[in-house]
């Protein structure tokens, strides 16, 4: 009698097939090289932790999946699709300009990684606080920085690269914490696999080594840490993995503490989703932005929005109406205290 694969290990193999293709058909070149990275960092180990699983078909479940993410690949490119790409060979395009700093985005990257550097250079410490790095960029960019958008402001919430933007808003001290937090975890997870319960384990400590590997390669010149998908998925694995073979103890919360716990989640709960409501509600008043009305009922549905303020102040300028002209685009001016549009509203209404 033999055994049936497991249905579990079928979906898997499918699921790396759909992630494989997905890979390709997004052409992001960090992604890309994380894979690389990836590949490349965990050769050696695999091939060195072979006695810890032989014998228990993890060979052979790892060259389906690979086998599978090959012909996921594979079928991403071969396959047609309504991706309006500007050229020929998009994906060859992008394979040749992994590495290429000297023109396009990785030329503008460049520029933007220095400009952002000068902005940690005058707040080395504390940074320039999360989410300032829109705020702040546009006094350290020059005028031909491909960053910085048509009305002054930066095209990006965040530069191009978490790393970045951790040195120029938390601070270097935070940026090296974090990056001894990763450095400490890598090695920890290619070390004592002797004290591990098995195969399936020490699996687990690469898988711990490939994700902060990828992870570094990707927040080098992307935005993956700042985002709630990414960062829950990268932070879920390796927490999961950093805690095989540890062995953990029983802690107990007296009553009073849990109930203080749940009191104070549900009110910053309730508190976040009033916000994300309230601002949603702005954007639906907004429409589509050719009612007047609309963007000053607005405003007071969204007061942390510097381009709702700084439309109403334009409207309101647009009427000859300075009072309320001052007032708005002295809210706009308090977000965005170098975007060069309010300054100009105020100056024209004294």
């Amino acid at each position: 009698m033999t055994a049936r694969r497991p249905a579990g290990a079928f979906i898997g193999s499918l699921g790396c097939g759909a992630v494989a293709a997905v890979l390709v058909l997004s052409r992001s070149r960090a992604a890309w090289l994380a894979v690389a990275a990836s590949a490349v960092v965990l050769a050696v180990p695999l091939l060195a932790s072979r006695k810890y699983w032989s014998g228990q078909r993890i060979g052979g479940r790892f060259a389906r999946i690979a086998l599978v993410a090959a012909v996921g690949a594979g079928a991403a490119i071969a396959l047609p699709n309504r991706l309006n790409w500007n050229s020929d060979s998009p994906y060859l395009d992008s394979a040749r300009g992994m590495v290429d700093y000297k023109t396009g985005s990785g030329r503008g990257r460049l520029a933007q990684y220095f400009n952002s550097m000068r902005m940690a250079a005058a707040h080395p410490v504390y940074g320039v606080g999360p989410g300032n790095w829109p705020v702040r960029y546009v006094r350290f960019a020059p005028p031909s920085d491909k960053s910085i958008a048509d009305d002054g402001m930066t095209a990006n919430p965040w530069p191009s690269s978490d790393w970045v933007a951790f040195v120029s808003e938390r601070g270097m001290v935070a940026a090296l914490a974090l990056l001894g937090v990763f450095a400490v975890l890598f090695v920890r997870a290619l070390r004592r696999w002797s004290e591990l319960d098995g195969g399936e384990a020490v699996l687990a400590k690469l898988v711990l080594a490939g994700t902060i590997t990828a992870t570094l390669v990707v927040s080098a010149f992307d935005v993956a840490l700042h985002l709630a998908a990414p960062a829950f998925l990268a932070w879920s694995v390796v927490g999961v993995a950093s805690g095989i073979g540890r062995r953990g103890r029983a802690v107990t919360f007296p009553r009073a503490a849990w109930a203080t716990t749940v009191v104070a989640t549900l009110c910053i709960v309730g508190a976040s989703i009033v916000r994300s409501a309230t601002q949603t509600a702005a954007i639906v008043t907004v429409g589509n932005g050719g009612s007047a009305a609309g963007w000053i009922h607005a405003a007071p549905l969204d007061p942390g929005s510097y381009r709702i303020n700084l439309r109403v102040a334009q409207l309101f300028a647009a009427r000859g109406r300075c009072s309320y002209v001052r007032v708005y685009a002295h809210r706009a001016r308090n977000l965005f205290p170098n975007a060069p549009a309010a300054r100009q509203l105020l100056q024209r209404c004294g």
